[in-house]
């Protein structure tokens, strides 16, 4: 091959390495198509690994702004406790489970993590791939891990004025089997999902009485564009769903972009 012709195939090289994952295949049959059928197969793969949402550990810098881990509670009891708990094929959860605030962490999370604020644990259990739906407080939440569990995270600060959010600016992170996080109140967040397939077990720690039936009327869905208090769907519990979420008919659906899956 003479250096004129090195240079063409050096140069096609560059177009196909460069171009989006789905376009790939197309320019390698154009630029090389005496090896398209041998080659398909393997661009293929590499269009669909460019797809797979990325998991990040929560030790990456990423993860700083949207919470932290905790350090300076014992929470092998808890831990312990939860693992005992059912795991359904849905994903099912409970605010306030009394086993779980029997342990010594009870007492020390409502002291160290929440500033002797009264608080509740309960777990949220289950098989779940898919975010469906995000979800704010005006408070930190813990997540405390029994199993691998993933979290797709947000920032409330992206969400916009009319309370419709875009799912590509969201994060993955993985949370270790004993490890918990505090999870900041700007944090969007909604059900973990297992990893692999598997099933999870998180304990969910928030303020005495976050997540219960709401008492007083609230603004209509008519005017959430307009008005925040139409995503309160519980006691302290701010929610924008997605339209393949499978959420009841009073939801907000005002999340834009792809139901993030974290198998995809």
């Amino acid at each position: 091959m003479g250096e004129e012709e090195l240079d063409i195939f050096a140069g096609a090289i560059n177009v196909v390495a460069s171009a989006p994952g789905a376009q790939k295949v197309e320019l390698f049959g154009k630029y090389f198509p005496k090896y398209i059928n041998a080659a398909s197969q393997a661009l293929s793969a590499i269009c669909r690994k460019e797809e797979i949402m990325k998991i990040l550990p929560i030790t990456d810098p990423a993860f700083r702004k949207y919470g932290r881990q905790i350090t300076n509670v014992d929470l092998t009891g808890l831990v312990e406790v939860l693992s005992g708990q059912p795991v359904p094929e849905g994903v099912v959860y409970e605010p306030s489970v009394e086993a779980l605030e029997a342990t010594s962490a009870m007492e020390a999370l409502t002291t160290e993590a929440f500033g002797e604020l009264p608080i509740q644990i309960g777990y949220c259990n289950g098989h779940n791939e898919l975010l469906n739906a995000v979800e704010y407080h005006r408070s930190s939440e813990l997540n405390i891990a029994a199993t691998d569990a993933i979290l797709i995270l947000g920032m409330q600060q992206d969400i916009q004025e009319d309370f419709t959010y875009d799912t590509s600016k969201m994060e993955a992170f993985l949370v270790p089997a004993g490890v918990g996080v505090e999870i900041y109140a700007t944090t969007l967040h909604y059900a973990p999902c297992g990893v692999n397939g598997a099933g999870f077990q998180v304990a969910v720690v928030l303020p005495k009485g976050t997540n219960y039936p709401l008492e007083k009327s609230h603004a209509d869905l008519s005017v959430a564009a307009a008005n925040e208090d139409a995503l309160l769907t519980a006691k302290n519990k701010w929610l924008i769903g997605h339209a393949e979420g499978g959420l009841d008919a009073g939801s907000y659906i005002g999340l834009k972009g792809k139901n993030l899956n974290v198998n995809e």
